[in-house]
């Protein structure tokens, strides 16, 4: 699903300038299986970034991308590209041996700086856990937990266009810390829409789709969901 999410964003009309992975490259975070996510994204002829998700293993994700200069040598995999009309931010709200995110006082005053660097150029904030709540009680167990105080730091810069997440496997907005927060669905299980606070984890393999950013200076940042797949039409248009 991965390959056929590679060939989709090949075959838009108007190809993305950069791919963003957030997070769950792998499921198990071993060496073989980020060797195999290596080979497939191989085929991708766009550039992309990594950060990790929960099922990573940070240093195993580390080794397996360390062409990707943008990865710190050491430490919590935080990074700032700038070299796009858009900044990226990325946070690594990972916790070893985990599954809920979190983001230490190194990492908070980290991002304080580098927001702060720059005021002015239209930036997006990456990180894999949403840091709210979702109302799916078996994930919301494992979101971002201490988001008053990265609602802080993220509030205090005007110049964030979004906050971009996975983890839920889900399409989800939420207007946050004066910005939008965006949880991108999935290209392979989608995670059951259950709001009972009893309801049993479930998952399923539901429409794959990947989320498109469309930055324009004089409209700012649109997002699109884009259903990745083989659907009839097209149809007349009127």
């Amino acid at each position: 699903m991965l390959a056929e999410a590679i060939a989709h964003l090949h075959g838009l009309d108007r190809r993305p300038d950069l791919v963003l992975l957030t997070g769950d490259l792998v499921d198990e975070g071993r060496p073989e299986e980020y060797a195999a996510a290596r080979d497939i994204l191989a085929d991708l002829a766009i550039p992309c970034l990594v950060m990790p998700g929960n099922h990573d293993d940070r240093e195993q994700l580390r080794a397996a991308f360390a062409d990707h200069r943008y990865l710190p040598a050491q430490g919590a995999l935080h990074y700032c590209v700038d070299d796009y009309p858009v900044r990226i931010v990325a946070l690594d709200s990972c916790v070893a041996g985990k599954h809920h995110g979190a983001i230490d006082a190194a990492g908070l005053a980290w991002l304080r700086a580098t927001l702060a660097a720059d005021t002015r150029k239209p930036t997006l904030v990456l990180l894999h856990h949403p840091p709210f709540t979702s109302g799916i009680p078996y994930m919301d167990k494992y979101r971002y937990l201490d988001d008053q105080a990265l609602a802080a730091v993220i509030g205090a810069a005007t110049n964030v266009e979004a906050v971009l997440c996975g983890h839920v496997h889900r399409a989800m907005l939420r207007r946050w810390a004066g910005t939008m927060v965006c949880a991108c669905p999935s290209t392979t299980t989608e995670i059951a829409l259950q709001l009972r606070p009893d309801a049993k984890p479930q998952s399923w393999l539901g429409p794959p789709a990947c989320m498109l950013h469309l930055w324009d200076a004089a409209r700012g940042l649109i997002t699109h969901v884009s259903h990745i797949g083989k659907f009839d039409g097209p149809y007349p248009f009127a």
